[in-house]
């Protein structure tokens, strides 16, 4: 009996010294539980990079695809009494290319580019800029050209296009203009050439003055 007088009272004293040292009331009945949070981890959004897109070089003309090496990579411009003439683009095409038939259908190019001796169509972007002071312009009142494209040693000769011919500084299929001073105009013409490539060169007459500049030198020279 009394041995078990003294092992209930260690008990109750180590219990007691455990309260002691925690300073808690150990009770299950009166205990409220605890939750202890879980450290939260605050997102950080992962930045996504994107790829640098490489820029898609844009296409100036398809000299190459017959056989021939420019000089000077397009666009080249040349000028001449107060007006400048910039070769945006250059692409030739067989004039029975579907290319070609397109072009001829939707601006009503002349018969003579399908039926008389035309070989190719050289369709240009270009862009005309005039600088000087006075009115420039290619009508019936001033009718002279200002620029030509010389292809072996011939100048080609420019196509009318019907469905615009009556409009002013067309900018689909030029063919009558009038550029104010400090004006300019981007727009498409059409040349016809009766023979492949040998060499080519651009020449622009305006003022008194004039400058040519060769875009394709003849092999050889």
């Amino acid at each position: 009996m009394k041995k078990r007088v003294v092992e209930a009272t260690l008990v109750a004293a180590m219990l007691f010294s455990v309260v002691l040292g925690q300073g808690v009331v150990v009770n299950a009945e009166t205990v409220t539980p605890v939750v202890t949070a879980k450290p939260t981890t605050s997102a950080v959004p992962t930045a996504t990079v994107k790829p640098i897109a490489t820029p898609v070089p844009i296409m100036r003309d398809n000299l190459s695809k017959f056989g021939l090496k420019k000089d000077l990579e397009l666009p080249v411009t040349i000028s001449a009494g107060g007006l400048s003439y910039t070769l945006e683009k250059l692409m030739v095409y067989d004039v029975k290319s579907k290319d070609a038939q397109e072009l001829i259908k939707k601006y009503g190019y002349r018969e003579k580019v399908t039926l008389g001796d035309t070989k190719y169509m050289v369709w240009t972007k270009i862009t005309i800029t005039n600088n000087s002071k006075n009115i420039v312009q290619l009508t019936s009142k001033s009718p002279a050209m200002k620029w030509v494209i010389n292809v072996n040693g011939s100048i080609l000769t420019p196509s009318m296009p019907k469905l615009k011919a009556d409009e002013i500084n067309s900018k689909e299929a030029l063919w009558n203009w009038k550029i104010d001073p400090g004006k300019k105009l981007s727009t498409y013409q059409m040349f016809g050439a009766l023979e492949d490539f040998k060499d080519m060169s651009i020449i622009i007459y305006y003022g008194g003055a004039f400058e040519e500049k060769t875009i394709v030198k003849r092999q050889g020279e």
